[in-house]
């Protein structure tokens, strides 16, 4: 029990420092305008990432403390990939389609495939 209360408060100090500095860099995004395109909703995935996402799949999409995949090897599929999030999978990982808008699945999903692993 207290390797795993040690293991959830490494991934909330590492969230709060991802979230610390994807909050840094979020008002020279902002700045940035919207023909930017793809980076932009990029970066919109990334800073939602950081918040919603990375105290269970770890800051840099792997957490080896519990058994969530690594979402650099995520298919290639965006289907796939918003339905997992709206419904959740395997009573594992909670549904979010109450709490994330579509637009905010959707630069999650830029965000994740962006990091695909080869």
């Amino acid at each position: 029990m207290r390797d795993r209360v040690l293991i959830c408060t490494a991934a909330l100090v590492a969230a709060v420092a991802v979230l610390a500095i994807a909050n840094l860099a979020a008002p020279a995004a902002a700045q940035q305008p919207e023909a930017v395109g793809d980076q932009a909703i990029i970066d919109r995935g990334k800073i939602t990432f950081a918040q919603r996402c990375s105290h269970c799949h770890g800051p840099n999409m792997v957490n080896a403390g519990t058994v969530t995949p690594d979402l650099r090897r995520f298919p290639d599929d965006e289907t796939r990939f918003i339905t997992t999030v709206k419904q959740g999978k395997n009573n594992r990982m909670p549904p979010w389609g109450d709490l994330l808008s579509d637009d905010e699945i959707r630069d999650l999903w830029a965000y994740v495939s962006s990091r695909r692993a080869s």
